[in-house]
């Protein structure tokens, strides 16, 4: 066997495991010998079609097994899969398409009408609809021969978009490489057995969501139930009909399950793994969970790294609240000065991750990825502090710091504190100008139902637990924040519509 990428993964599990489950989609089961045929014979019906070596193969759709299909085909004629957001524009898909050159597109019944819509401009020469006749007869139809094309670590497997808080997406190239590094990475720190049974509902198009959860239970030759979306009320049955053992998660999503109605007497006894990530955890959602006899496994990670790059795990989960952990095994990570020094403990700094696990680069930005490297080290962007310990805590984005009077505010320390209240649902603090100071804090709430506190009460149960520069001078009361798929606040966009006027504070 030739290809030592993941497209060669569903073999390899196929002559280990063939009889064990794989997936289980709709609560019908594909063992991995079932897998690795319909891998084959995807990969031979687009190799039919024109697709070749280093083509970019796109997926728009829903958690599905096609997903993953489409995924091991591209791999296996050494393609370089795209993986796209479902609930992007037209446009933006439109931009994802052409900017990555894509030739093909394999896309969910429900976005034909939006694939039909799309604008010209792009590269798309070869359309499938996933999961239908069409799909089904391509597969039929196709040999169930091994492909033996040459695959090496070092080549492009993935090209997956960043999600955009700061500006346009950027394509990060991800090798077979990186992403097989990351899923061992996973499996160590982990401590994942072949039994375990995972519930994919974050999407797969999110890179936690394929790349910590999903890749390396394959990898391992456990069982992933695929879900289209997210549904906290579903959840708590999926988790007892199918015992499920590992969930990823970002925090809304943990959050949503913990404030459910059957949160308090749902059986969950056969839950072994939580990890949760995408953005900083607050302190009030460990605790719940806590309470309820369920550890968090924190993680910290980006893109640009497949993501995993720092981890908590559970013997530390209580003694260490709060931070992202130490390095994954095979990571190593720096928090460091802008001249690339290492800080000092407690010194806040930027996180700086190297390890066989990051990309090579960005998708046709040759400068913008000489702008984020150093020696060799990947900037993330990301402000951090490190303890006496080693232990690292993510602070904030570099870039969402506020500068306040020369004092130097991070909103995540803010929000956290903000959250812990019982009448907000949903908080996001944001630099606004001021005569005096430069800028000043602003705190964004979403309210939970039923609540209506006045805004300077609720501010006023910060004093005494920040410094008085950090207790923002304003609060407005929102009915949403802007997020992106995987849960991340969009600053920029609450910047833009709450951080001028003064007209803003108090309810809109």
């Amino acid at each position: 066997m030739r290809n030592e990428g993941l497209g060669s993964w569903p073999a390899r599990r196929a002559r280990k495991t063939p009889h064990r489950t794989a997936l289980v989609h709709d609560d019908r089961p594909t063992d991995y010998r079932t897998l690795h045929t319909r891998t084959t014979r995807l990969a031979h019906a687009l190799r039919a079609r024109g697709v070749r070596r280093g083509d970019r193969v796109a997926y728009l759709g829903p958690n599905h097994p096609s997903y993953l299909e489409t995924l091991f085909a591209a791999g296996t004629l050494g393609a370089v899969f795209v993986p796209l957001n479902t609930r992007l524009a037209g446009p933006e898909i439109a931009y994802q398409l052409s900017d990555s050159g894509a030739k093909a597109l394999i896309h969910g019944p429900a976005h034909t009408g939006l694939v039909a819509g799309l604008p010209g401009g792009t590269d798309v020469r070869i359309y499938v609809e996933a999961g239908g006749a069409e799909y089904e007869q391509a597969l039929a139809d196709a040999s169930v021969e091994p492909i033996d094309e040459p695959v090496l670590p070092g080549d492009t497997c993935i090209i997956m978009y960043t999600s955009g808080t700061t500006g346009r997406p950027k394509g990060a190239m991800l090798t077979h490489g990186n992403l097989t590094w990351n899923a061992l990475n996973v499996l160590v720190d982990t401590d994942l057995i072949a039994d375990e049974r995972a519930l994919v509902s974050a999407p797969l198009f999110h890179t936690a969501g394929l790349n910590m959860l999903t890749l390396p239970v394959l990898l391992k030759g456990g069982t992933c139930v695929l879900v289209a979306s997210f549904d906290p009320s579903a959840t708590f049955d999926l988790v007892e009909r199918h015992r499920i053992t590992f969930m990823f998660g970002v925090p809304t999503m943990f959050e949503q399950i913990a404030r459910h109605p059957r949160w308090p007497d749902a059986d969950l006894s056969s839950l072994r793994i939580l990890t949760c990530g995408g953005s900083p955890v607050p302190t009030a959602l460990i605790s719940a969970y806590q309470e309820r006899g369920l550890t968090f496994l924190q993680g910290y990670g980006m893109t640009e790294a497949s993501p995993g790059t720092l981890f908590l795990d559970a013997e530390h989960a209580v003694s260490k609240s709060g931070s992202a952990g130490v390095p994954h095994f095979f990571s190593d990570v720096r928090v460091v000065r802008p001249d690339m020094t290492g800080v000092d403990v407690d010194e806040t700094g930027e996180v700086a991750v190297r390890g066989p696990h990051v990309m090579p680069g960005y998708w046709g930005l040759p400068e913008e990825t000489a702008a984020t490297f150093a020696d060799g080290w990947f900037r993330s962007g990301d402000a951090a502090r490190v303890d006496e310990d080693g232990y690292v805590f993510i602070v904030d984005r570099i870039k969402d710091m506020i500068i306040s009077g020369g004092e130097n505010i991070y909103p995540a320390e803010i929000e956290d504190l903000l959250l812990s209240h019982p009448d907000i649902d949903e908080c996001a603090v944001i630099g606004v100008p001021d005569d005096k100071w430069g800028e000043v804090p602003r705190a964004v709430v979403v309210l939970r139902e039923g609540a209506s506190p006045d805004p300077d009460e609720l501010l006023a149960t910060l004093a005494g637990r920040l410094a008085r520069y950090k207790i923002p001078k304003s609060l407005v009361i929102a009915d949403e924040l802007p997020r992106t798929a995987s849960g991340k606040l969009l600053k920029s966009r609450v910047r833009k519509r709450y951080g001028t006027s003064r007209e803003n504070e108090g309810t809109p």
